[in-house]
């Protein structure tokens, strides 16, 4: 359906994670991969969605004055946001063992902001899902970091593993979003494009 649509476009991932390269792929989109290295680091008075819509201009500003005419470029960042601090992803063991205590009997949010840079426009959508954890215990956390090594992922978990299915007890919002990508939305997004 997009991809009739976005016939005359040609669109960009800049995104090396295998689970957002997924929903494109799940999205029935063609796409290619372009990835650039940048350093994500953001002004420490951001809060929030400020952080992952800052971070998510700051990837694609990189390709400034590469794109041609006809290209959409996608990058996005998402965090975990959690009394009020943003939880990355975890240095080691430790790190993602203390991140996941904090998050036990707790409810968080994830947010993930998108931008969609052409040639001669920016423009930036985000979303928020509330999550809610169960109580876990030491040994569920333990058991959980050893057998799935959560290390690439904000929050030191990903709710499509193990740790979702029997550690989250509600899910308010975008389930993909807590994924990295709120899928719906980048649809809507790419398919009002010639409206």
């Amino acid at each position: 359906m997009l991809k009739h649509k976005l016939a005359n476009y040609s669109i960009i991932l800049a995104s090396g994670s295998p689970r957002r390269q997924q929903f494109f792929k799940d999205l029935d989109l063609d796409f290619e991969i372009r990835l650039k290295e940048i350093e994500e680091i953001y002004p420490p008075e951001l809060k929030a969605g400020e952080i992952t819509n800052y971070l998510a201009e700051l990837k694609a500003n990189a390709f400034e004055g590469e794109l041609n005419d006809n290209e959409i470029l996608i990058t996005s960042d998402t965090i975990v946001w959690h009394n009020d601090k943003a939880l990355g992803k975890p240095r080691d063991n430790e790190d993602a063992f203390a991140i996941l205590k904090s998050l036990s009997n707790a409810t968080h949010e994830v947010i993930t902001s998108v931008c969609f840079k052409t040639k001669t426009n920016t423009e930036l959508i985000s979303e928020i899902t509330k999550v809610t954890f169960n109580p876990l215990t030491d040994a569920v956390i333990d058991y959980y970091l050893e057998h799935y090594k959560p290390f690439d992922k904000a929050g030191a978990y990903g709710i499509q593993e193990w740790i979702g299915f029997i550690g989250v007890a509600k899910v308010e919002g975008s389930y993909t979003n807590v994924m990295g990508m709120p899928t719906d939305k980048v649809f809507e997004y790419l398919n009002n494009l010639d409206k």
